[in-house]
């Protein structure tokens, strides 16, 4: 039995932080657009464009490392 003075008013701090977390929600636009977000899934992202690979301003003109590791 009083092992309820404690699970009480823990079980009513879990519910007001939560009523507080969903009215937070509310009042941000969280629920503004929810067709958005289902037909973003369907539509692939623009593909990435990979930059050139870099030369090695060290090495001299000419040679490359498959060449030297046919060699």
């Amino acid at each position: 039995m009083s092992g309820l003075l404690y699970l009480i008013p823990i079980a009513l701090f879990l519910g007001a932080l939560g009523l507080a977390a969903f009215l937070w929600a509310l009042k941000s636009s969280q629920f503004e657009d929810l067709d958005g977000a289902a037909s973003r899934i369907l539509f692939d992202d623009e593909p990435a464009t990979t930059p050139p690979p870099a030369t090695n301003p060290s090495s001299p003109a000419g040679t490359s490392s498959e060449k030297t590791r046919k060699a």
